[in-house]
């Protein structure tokens, strides 16, 4: 149901999953008024002149909320009635059919707002080297999966034939099928055999060796000449291979030293090692990679941290793993599942044969304990059991014979391995989902101050010594040592809009920092009805109520309407019953209310410190199930109630029931360009994708958009499941077959773009979308598919009507980090040391010739400030640098 507010927005937390055809009463993606939804389709029935009445302004014509099939509406404006103004009509272009039609906007100049000064980016200036690139292609037979052997088998070969047949050439190689060379090879193809002695087939065959046919062809020259026309912005494409041949360059030799994993190298000798906890633990490394920028080719070099897997005996392992002693009690059904899940894939290598150190990869776990175990010893099949084997051949006597053993190898030819023989090689990346308590441990490690990281990253370009780098040298790149100084802007913070009841009515935040004191929600929201239901067992039920009220008095003195007493008395819980426990108050509560026609506006939780998935859980009931705003505290702070705590949840509390705390000064005055001279919406977009391990799970899509015009600090959110891994958002528009309507069209768009009418009378006449966590190899598709929805969501509204559009790609996914020039200067830091809020940076490390720049908005609480990076992939509004990235800081503020 819509929680309406003033300007009757809303955020709508019913069941926005449903699909319309199949809505019901409650809930909804176009939920009216407060907890009784209507369907969409309803929305054709109204009189025309409640239509064109939206909740907040004066008459318009029809809006089109009139109907949502694809026969236009009776009341539906025809064409020459909606009143596009002409500079925004034509600004429209049609949406290209194909990325090579697509051209990202070019740099509308620099951005001169602010306060100029210098900070030091994590960018190392590389020359572009003038030598003739060659590309080979590489077809290894017999073929393997994995580019270790791949590696070990080009590595063989330029060791035996580099100063022959490879005419001196040191190649680059990226153990897959491209090797590529400074200058021709002497032939145009040709043949090798190489050797290779195998020691890790997994079946626990001898030792043996394994020969490879290699065969190399010249592919083509990679053209550098076409780089330097980029860099200098003579080009609109990035040639990718250039970069790609440099990269690969460049990774040749940490790749030989270190870990690899993905752009990053690890390796246990690089700084802390810690454990994690349950067998896992952080090896430090840094993140390398070659980005085109204004100054030219850029090394963007950064400090990184990853898990994994501890080399340690597997019963050490699963000594961890279970977090108790092992040989106390036998393993029940779920220590099974749990070691078994832990260590499918694993690779161990034996410790009972002396210096022979097999490898092999766990496969799974016997059924039987060891002690059951037999196998067959001969043709006649004999049969001997795995303790007196080991006992006869190696002398080995086997402790723990109640635990089952490793299965490893293939399944056809099973071998058994006792877990105390075994031991865990080291170098294994750990990708599966870590739990709460190493992630904290995991962040404990990588939390750095600025000017540590800093440190470590010029210590990290030292060691890498590219210019001693025999890779490096052979195709001419030179990297600078030094990080890049580039000139950035420190934007002013916005004056916020507070109540005039308060003591304070404005406030201009100090430092990316304020406080409510003497200060009021600029609309305080109403909460009339509620519960509380207390998870955690170190809270009694009066120290529950107790808090409530405190809670509930902090959020009356902020200015909202807030009743003292709740619905019914706090109950205590289990975790574990949280779904019985939800439904069951809440329907108490309801079931309370009915006879006074009333609704439950909101559900306070108290959690215990360490939750693991109660939150979750709990979060996706009320949001999915009930339909009921919830507010979730942790026990350490229902303890301290400190006076800070309670004022700030009471700002999530009202935004959550459709208050509005602050308000943009220049909002209401009308004075931000490309927003207060005509209604706008603004939306945010993002999907999140499961965790590495989870192959089955959906990606969720969310999207939001403003309620409110021309404040523009309301929000109202969709969420919608889809094809798991997918980024495209699906269900922006979608059309579907009704028995009874035909073609009928919806999605999230469409249901925000409604939603925004209905709430402010107004049809927005320009779209501003910031787009989440796209990374750049999916720029075009993103924009293609999602503009396209974009588009066919307003003409669904209405024939013609086409708003224009500004896509903008957040990215926070980067390596980019700024320092400021001096860490001493007091003025130039925040209190944590990171660059102030407001750093904006659009010149040297930025793109060549498009339209993207870095912003911290934010203050650093703790680590090192991250900024975002904004890059514009369409822009039909025609914002100047200065215009968007003034909106952007100041929309932060509204956060």
């Amino acid at each position: 149901p819509q929680q309406g507010g003033a300007g009757g927005g809303g955020y709508s937390t019913g069941r926005g999953l449903v699909p319309q055809s199949q809505q019901t009463g409650r809930g909804g993606y176009s939920a009216g008024g407060r907890g009784r939804g209507t369907s969409q389709q309803q929305f054709a029935e109204r009189p025309p002149e409640y239509q064109g009445r939206g909740r907040g302004g004066p008459p318009q014509p029809a809006s089109f909320e009139a109907g949502s099939s694809s026969r236009p509406p009776e009341h539906a404006p025809s064409a020459q009635s909606l009143h596009i103004p002409e500079e925004a009509g034509q600004a429209i272009q049609p949406v290209p059919s194909s990325s090579k039609s697509v051209r990202f906007p070019l740099r509308p100049g620099k951005g001169c707002t602010g306060t100029k000064c210098i900070v030091k980016a994590n960018h190392f200036f590389a020359e572009l080297p003038d030598k003739d690139l060659h590309q080979y292609d590489v077809t290894i037979t017999p073929e393997v999966a994995s580019r270790g052997v791949n590696r070990a088998v080009m590595e063989q070969l330029v060791k035996l034939y580099r100063e022959s047949y490879l005419g001196k050439h040191l190649p680059a190689y990226d153990g897959r099928k491209s090797l590529y060379t400074a200058g021709p090879l002497p032939f145009v193809s040709k043949e090798f055999t190489i050797t290779l002695i195998d020691d890790d087939d997994g079946s626990g065959m001898q030792r043996r060796e394994c020969e490879f046919r290699v065969v190399i062809k010249l592919a083509a020259r990679a053209d550098l000449h076409h780089l330097g026309l980029f860099l200098q912005g003579k080009q609109a494409d990035a040639p990718q291979e250039a970069l790609q041949v440099l990269d690969i360059v460049l990774r040749e030799l940490p790749t030989s030293r270190y870990c690899p994993v993905g752009r990053s190298f690890y390796s246990p000798y690089l700084g802390r090692r810690q454990s994690l906890g349950e067998g896992i633990e952080s090896w430090r490394g840094f993140y390398q990679s070659i980005r085109p920028t204004q100054m030219g080719l850029s090394l963007n070099i950064d400090m990184s941290s990853t898990a994994f897997i501890e080399p340690l005996p597997v019963i050490d392992f699963v000594a961890q793993l279970l977090n108790r002693d092992v040989s106390s009690r036998p393993l029940s059904d779920a220590d099974r599942v749990k070691i078994k899940k832990a260590l499918r894939g694993v690779k161990v290598e034996v410790t009972h044969r002396g210096n022979m150190r097999r490898k092999y990869r766990i496969s799974g776990l016997t059924s039987q304990a060891t002690r059951e175990l037999t196998f067959p010893v001969d043709e006649r099949g004999t049969m001997k059991s795995v303790v007196e084997y080991f006992y006869e051949t190696y002398g080995f006597v086997i402790q723990h014979t109640q635990w089952p053993c490793l299965q490893v190898g293939n399944q056809q030819r099973a071998n058994y391995l006792p877990m105390e023989v075994c031991k865990i090689v080291e170098g294994q990346r750990y990708s599966k989902r870590l739990n709460e308590r190493q992630i904290t441990a995991l962040l404990r490690v990588t939390c750095q101050r600025p000017q540590e990281r800093e440190y470590d990253i010029i210590e990290t370009v030292h060691q890498n010594a590219y210019h001693e780098d025999p890779h490096a040298k052979e195709f001419g790149i030179k990297i600078s040592e030094k990080l890049a100084s580039v000139e950035a802007r420190i934007l002013p913070a916005p004056w916020l809009k507070y109540h005039d009841t308060g003591r304070e009515k404005n406030c201009l935040p100090q430092v990316g920092q304020w406080n409510m004191m003497n200060k009021k929600m600029v609309n305080g929201g109403t909460v009339s009805n509620w519960i509380c239901i207390n998870f955690s067992r170190q809270v009694q039920d009066s120290v529950a109520l107790r808090f409530c009220c405190e809670l509930s008095q902090m959020c009356y003195i902020s200015g909202m309407a807030f009743t003292p007493e709740p619905v019914l008395p706090p109950i205590s819980a289990r975790p574990e019953q949280v779904e019985k426990v939800l439904k069951t108050r809440y329907h108490d509560a309801m079931t309370k209310l009915q006879t006074q026609r009333k609704e439950l506006d909101l559900l306070i939780v108290i959690l215990p410190d360490n939750n693991g998935s109660l939150y979750g859980d709990l979060k996706r009931i009320c949001e999915t199930d009930l339909g009921i705003v919830s507010q979730c505290c942790l026990t350490k702070h229902v303890f301290k109630m400190s006076k800070q705590y309670l004022a700030n949840v009471a700002l999530k509390i009202n935004v959550k029931v459709g208050g509005r705390n602050t308000v943009l000064v220049d909002a209401i005055s009308r004075r931000i360009p490309l927003v207060s001279d005509r209604p706008t919406i603004i939306f945010g977009a993002d999907v999140t994708h499961p965790h590495p391990g989870e192959d089955s799970s959906p990606s969720i899509a969310a999207v939001v958009a403003s309620q409110d015009w021309p404040e523009i600090t309301k929000y109202a959110g969709l969420v919608c499941a889809q094809a798991h891994r997918q980024e495209l958002i699906q269900d922006l528009f979608k059309t579907w077959q009704d028995p009874v309507r035909g073609t009928v069209s919806g999605g999230m768009i469409k249901e925000l773009l409604i939603s925004f009418r209905r709430a402010t009378g107004h049809k927005p006449q320009r779209i501003i979308f910031y787009r989440d966590g796209v990374s750049e190899g999916q720029f075009y598709q993103v924009l293609l598919y999602e503009l396209d929805a974009i588009r066919k969501a307003c003409a669904s509204l209405e024939p013609n009507y086409q708003p224009p559009v500004t896509f903008v790609v957040v990215q926070k996914r980067h390596h980019t980090r700024l320092f400021a020039n001096n860490h001493n200067d007091r003025n130039a830091v925040d209190k944590s040391g990171n660059i102030l809020p407001g750093t904006v940076v659009d010149s040297k490390i930025c793109h060549p010739t498009e339209f993207d720049f870095y912003l911290c908005s934010h203050a650093g609480i703790q680590g090192t400030s991250r900024p975002a990076h904004y890059h514009v992939l369409w822009d039909e509004n025609k914002f100047t640098a200065d215009a968007l990235q003034s909106l952007t800081n100041n929309l932060c503020y509204t956060y």
